[in-house]
């Protein structure tokens, strides 16, 4: 693909496809590593996100940090995006439309980071990502393989603050990633 990281920055951030550009403090286009062989792909920002033109910067994030902690990643292995780049007002979901103006920025920074294995940080990213039938509360932790990588959903770091009761299946769902990462590319664990 012809694009570098800062051509494809520069235009997303020029980018008035939706409404969302209008009210947006910062741009949050991703975090972390680029050539991450794990991608973690979210619905969107929220106001701490908007705030400091970082995704998962939050309480959200801070959970996946905590989370990411527990199978030894952090930011520096893993590359972190969300479906759209620019807050939905209220931190509504996304709407289709949204996501559809945003969808070849995403496409363009998966085809960039080239990972191995994507994560799907809830339903509205599963449903896009995976399929669009997709139901979370059974298929969360299940893998798929979609154009050649591993796809795998888990509950959004929001749906576990809201309801810790799910936090014991997103555990065994982290510890299933750990190995499919073990399988496929070691190297992620192999510097520490």
């Amino acid at each position: 693909m012809a694009d570098s990281w800062s051509e494809l920055k520069q235009a997303c951030a020029q980018c008035t496809r939706c409404s969302l550009g209008e009210t947006r403090r910062n741009l949050v286009f991703g975090d972390g590593n680029e050539q991450a062989r794990v991608m973690l792909i979210g619905e969107g920002p929220g106001e701490q996100e908007d705030l400091q033109g970082i995704p998962f910067v939050g309480p959200a994030g801070k959970l996946l940090d905590d989370m990411l902690e527990m199978i030894d990643l952090d930011r520096t292995k893993v590359y972190i995006a969300n479906m759209v780049k620019c807050r939905p007002p209220r931190n509504r979901d996304p709407l289709f439309v949204e996501q559809d103006c945003c969808a070849e920025w995403l496409r363009r920074q998966i085809a960039l980071v080239d990972p191995a294995i994507i994560v799907c940080l809830g339903r509205i990213a599963a449903m896009a990502q995976i399929r669009e039938n997709f139901r979370i509360t059974r298929e969360h932790g299940q893998w798929y393989t979609v154009n050649g990588r591993s796809y795998m959903a888990i509950y959004h770091p929001s749906a576990l603050l809201r309801d810790p009761e799910k936090r014991p299946e997103t555990f065994a769902d982290l510890r299933s990633l750990r190995q499919q990462i073990r399988t496929l590319c070691p190297e992620v664990y192999a510097n520490g």
